[in-house]
């Protein structure tokens, strides 16, 4: 009688905690807020370089650094964001804090344009500027601050909270899941064009001030559309963090390190999200982890008292899964390098390089990376609908090619993106030199009569490298890592991007020390890009990645794609992924 009371109860138990999904009236609110957030931080973010060496005076060395220690931060800080929300707070509240922070930081970026005091005197002409006091970089800096927050809560949640409205359980959730995803690379793609073309052009040309304010305004909406709709949100509890069990597994491997019994712990909880993998031979050390000894005890369920001591064979196969990915993420961080590159000095490159459209219009200097953006926009459906198909037919596969080859592919466009890049560069400097146009770019120097339209090639090649390994990367990450650690794999991507940029800083920082000569201190990376030598600099990353290609290749062999038992749920787990 007592148990039939106690299954009453946890059946009532069920009934209360059982989400009302409302996917469709959720989307649009969701959807909505994701499109004012980008519109609001993309073109800003685009144009922060131009922004800090034009308003701050800052040198370009000193701006490529902090934008790319900014970029590489916001990106680090989602899997703080995602272990925060899988562990405590949850998503809904993570972006609703995450949405705010933004708004913050976006409005304190106005201040420092709208207010003279926040910001150093025009510099002009002059050949000497006055640097940014103590009080005009603190304001800078929380601007930083509080951007860097709202990325590391909105970058590696917005996807999963919207999967969340949908009841993966039902078709028409299934469905509603691949629509959503599809509305929100539509609406992320859309965003990102606008900003980099209105948005920017109203900063560059018209005016610092109103070029925030509407962004601003624009993350003020973001955060309207995204509480409207508090009430018919599901909002998944936080169930504690999958990296304990990370933990357990290395921690019980090095208790276990001298054992020798061959007895292994493949104990599998009910109703667990994880796919149920087999026992593989790689990393055989992790294996101790899961061997029973004399003094382990179990539950009577089967479990382990002691996690710290004893480990499920599952655990340790995840945690294979985590190491077997950790090689090809490294590869994607030097991949990233070059990427890196089109968004800074590509912009440099565009300043000193002939931008004009007809006999009036000059078009903003940030404004070319929007190339990238449609070269992917248009490329994606291209290879989703007839590529794809094509391959399909030939390789007998599913997706065409392995989510390793589409990677390997963006990687090799990486190698030709720097060479086209080198080889522009190299031109447009020639003409700057030989045939300058009627300009001179402050504090930089004689504008090239070669058309900015000729940094198009390396944009496009950059935007299809992307289209491949950026987003195979996200889908290898979604589908290789356990499934309970997916707000993690959904933050990884971004982590190598952090370690890129950082990497790519630093870089920097060697060529420009090393290349350095004379008395008025010229290197490859000069103030003036035709006193310095950036195809130089092209070519070595180049170089770079060509060395990245053959160690991604060796990984690649290497690596074996996480399999399930007979009993496993993956096939159904990564349909309902797309």
């Amino acid at each position: 009688m007592k148990m039939e009371n106690i299954i009453s109860n946890n059946e009532k138990e069920e009934t209360k905690i059982e989400p009302k999904y409302r996917g469709i009236k959720a989307m649009p609110f969701i959807i909505g807020n994701e499109a004012f957030e980008k519109l609001g931080t993309m073109g800003t973010s685009s144009n922060l370089l131009v922004y800090l060496t034009t308003v701050f005076n800052m040198k370009s060395i000193t701006a490529l650094n902090i934008i790319n220690i900014f970029h590489g931060t916001c990106n680090f800080a989602t899997i703080i964001g995602a272990f925060l929300s899988d562990t405590y707070f949850g998503r809904y509240t993570t972006l609703g804090f995450a949405s705010i922070s933004s708004f913050l930081g976006m409005m304190i970026l106005t201040m420092t344009a709208a207010f003279t005091k926040l910001h150093p005197p025009t510099c002009g002409h002059a050949t000497v500027c006055t640097e940014a006091n103590s009080l005009q970089m603190g304001f800078l800096i929380s601007t930083f601050a509080f951007l860097v927050i709202g990325a590391g809560g909105i970058r590696p949640c917005n996807l999963a909270f919207g999967a969340d409205q949908f009841d993966p359980r039902t078709e028409s959730g299934k469905r509603g899941i691949s629509s959503f995803f599809n509305w929100y690379y539509f609406t992320f793609t859309f965003a990102v064009m606008v900003s980099l073309t209105v948005i920017v052009y109203v900063q560059s040309d018209i005016s610092w001030s109103i070029g925030f304010a509407i962004p601003t305004f624009l993350m003020l909406l973001s955060c309207i559309v995204f509480f409207i709709a508090t009430k018919i949100y599901v909002r998944v509890r936080p169930q504690g963090s999958p990296l304990t069990s990370v933990l357990q597994v290395i921690v019980a491997a090095i208790r276990k390190r001298s054992t020798t019994s061959n007895e292994l712990h493949d104990h599998v909880p009910k109703n667990s999200l994880n796919s149920n993998l087999p026992h593989t031979n790689q990393f055989k050390c992790l294996d101790a982890a899961a061997v029973i000894y004399s003094g382990d005890k179990l539950h009577e369920d089967g479990s382990a008292m002691n996690a710290w001591r004893l480990c499920s064979v599952q655990q340790v196969e995840q945690v294979k899964c985590l190491l077997r990915i950790f090689p090809i993420w490294i590869s994607c961080i030097i991949f990233a390098i070059a990427m890196v590159q089109q968004q800074t000095y590509t912009v440099f490159q565009a300043l000193q390089s002939d931008r004009r459209l007809g006999k009036t219009f000059n078009v903003p200097a940030a404004s070319y990376s929007v190339f990238s953006m449609i070269a992917l926009t248009i490329w994606i459906p291209i290879y989703d609908r007839i590529i794809v198909p094509s391959l399909r037919n030939i390789t007998k596969k599913e997706d065409g090619i392995s989510l390793l080859q589409k990677i390997g592919i963006g990687m090799f466009l990486a190698v030709l993106t720097m060479f086209v890049s080198g080889i522009v560069e190299r031109q447009r400097r020639v003409w700057a030199l030989t045939k300058p146009t009627l300009g001179i770019e402050p504090r930089k120097g004689e504008i090239s009569s070669l058309s900015a339209l000729w940094l198009v090639p390396q944009l496009v090649l950059g935007g299809l490298a992307e289209a491949f390994t950026s987003i195979g990367q996200i889908e290898f990450y979604y589908k290789q890592f356990p499934e309970n650690m997916r707000s993690i794999a959904g933050s990884f991507m971004f982590c190598g991007l952090a370690f890129s940029s950082y990497l790519s800083s630093f870089l920097i920082s060697v060529v420009h020390r090393v290349t350095m000569k004379g008395k008025d201190g010229q290197n490859w990376l000069d103030e003036d890009l035709n006193k310095g030598r950036l195809d130089y600099f092209y070519f070595v990353v180049a170089g770079l990645q060509v060395l990245n290609l053959g160690y991604f290749m060796v990984c690649a062999k290497w690596y074996k794609y996480k399999a399930t038992n007979a009993n496993g749920s993956q096939v159904e787990l990564e349909s309902i992924a797309v």
